[in-house]
């Protein structure tokens, strides 16, 4: 090859930009990282958004797949200062009468407190986390013929069904709601298909791993990732927006952790006439607005089990996260919106000043919303938690453009980096042999508008840089998982 500047750029330094990058590193390659905000991370950052002293966690907050990332697992992310906390109750669902259901560690635990549904969830659920091992490679990665065809087989068949259809098997208002929770992370009408799949993977998530949080913040990850990186040779340049393929320093390869819009924009006029087509019709999903509350003390829930919950899932029954969802999907604002709240501070002291407490919440939205939330969202959890208003020192929000600004991956607050129907699960970005190609040569996107999508793993980013290695380097990375 002839000599350039770097082996390869990568765009961006979220999660998946720096799992790419630290993948072409290991292969003994030049990277560069180029990342247009001053502090790296992408959603992975953690701000004293409120108050001194009250660490918020900006983007994600809560890392199930970042914990049990296949390729995550191979890297000493702890040797550079990532340490994770597990609550000892996963996620929590109140309900109106008081009671919530939860996802415990345990899964006989999680299942005995199901009552006449314990059964039904012990067979649902226990063979995907038996078979979680060898479901991976083909969960989190993009659609290729499984090397275990009857374990993704089993899972297959209930992922691809709706949500909706799926909650016939449970009969119980717990398990019915607990189950609707978890398939609301899928960001649409829990009436399509494949809606499932998501619900699905939390679930066996909270008894393979738990559901942990990072120590100090989002950012820990994101700061681990770096300096591994780095300490590979690597490396990384801040306040770099990049608008244009003329910007950049010579590569043989550059990979970008963007949506569709961003590459289209930076570099279409290198792309075919299908391919562009295709990026123009990606579609994105519904928005998100947030709120991040610095409290006097702990969130009052009635339910003692939601006080020993990292997350918590607002929105109490089937029927009314269904409906929330719906009217969402069509342009509305709910007002009883289904709420993701995280409570960070319960676990990691580090977050707040002793005897003080912060929490982070969200509900969906349409797609570039400018409304205001913040009503909705605090009625929700006053209604679960009786003086949680009067436990505010002092609140964050961001709609969906505010969230674009910060993260410009977001796009209308989009945080799955485009909807995870079923035409966009596996052919995201665009129909193609290999979906992290482009149509120019030595170009190819990395972002969670690739498979396997949102969600702080860096497999985008992995599977990205392979292909880049096989096509550019001529080199195939070992793999990461046994056959």
């Amino acid at each position: 090859m002839d000599k350039r500047d770097f082996d390869a750029v990568v765009v961006g330094s979220g999660p998946n930009g720096l799992a790419a990058a630290i993948t072409l590193q290991q292969a003994g390659l030049s990277v560069l990282i180029l990342e247009a905000k001053d502090v790296i991370g992408g959603g992975l950052r953690s701000a004293e958004l409120t108050l001194p002293g009250f660490v918020h966690d900006i983007g994600s907050a809560i890392h199930p797949l970042a914990a049990e990332s296949p390729f995550f697992k191979t890297l000493p992310l702890a040797e550079h200062g990532l340490q994770f906390i597990t609550p000892p109750v996963a996620a929590a669902h109140p309900f109106d009468t008081g009671r919530a259901a939860t996802l415990d560690n345990s899964l006989e635990e999680t299942a005995r407190r199901l009552g006449a549904d314990e059964k039904a969830y012990r067979s649902l659920i226990q063979p995907i986390v038996r078979d979680w091992p060898v479901l991976a490679p083909a969960i989190l990665g993009p659609l290729r013929i499984p090397k275990h065809p009857l374990a993704m087989a089993r899972f297959g068949l209930d992922a691809v069904t709706s949500a909706t259809w799926l909650a016939k098997r449970f009969q119980t208002l717990e398990a019915r709601g607990l189950w609707a929770g978890m398939a609301a992370h899928a960001i649409q009408p829990l009436t399509n298909v494949t809606t499932s799949a998501i619900g699905l993977v939390l679930l066996a998530m909270g008894h393979v791993r738990g559901w942990p949080l990072p120590q100090g913040g989002s950012q820990a990850i994101a700061r681990a990732l770096a300096s591994y990186f780095k300490s590979l040779g690597g490396k990384i340049e801040t306040g770099f927006p990049v608008s244009s393929l003329d910007q950049l320093p010579s590569s043989h390869a550059v990979l970008f952790d963007v949506t569709p819009r961003q590459l289209l924009r930076i570099a279409g006029h290198r792309f075919s006439s299908l391919y562009r087509w295709q990026l123009e019709r990606y579609r994105y999903g519904m928005g998100v607005f947030k709120i991040d509350w610095a409290l006097d003390g702990p969130i009052p829930f009635t339910a003692p089990e939601c006080r020993e919950a990292g997350t918590v899932h607002l929105g109490n029954s089937l029927e009314e996260i269904t409906a929330s969802e719906q009217q969402t999907s069509e342009g509305r604002h709910p007002e009883r919106p289904f709420v993701l709240l995280a409570q960070q501070s319960l676990f990691d002291p580090t977050r707040a000043p002793t005897g003080q407490h912060t929490a982070w919440a969200y509900c969906h939205v349409p797609n570039g919303s400018r409304v205001d939330m913040t009503t909705a969202i605090e009625g929700q959890v006053e209604r679960f938690a009786p003086g949680f208003r009067d436990r505010i020192l002092a609140r964050h929000t961001f709609n969906t453009s505010q969230l674009e600004g910060f993260n410009s991956n977001l796009v209308g607050g989009d945080i799955n980096g485009g909807l995870l129907n079923v035409t966009q699960l596996f052919t995201r970005p665009a129909l193609r042999a290999s979906p992290y190609r482009t149509s120019a040569q030595g170009l190819y996107i990395c972002s969670s508008s690739t498979p396997p999508g949102g969600g702080v793993h860096g497999m985008c980013g992995h599977h990205a840089a392979r292909q880049a290695l096989h096509d550019v380097f001529k080199c195939e990375p070992a793999p990461l998982f046994t056959p």
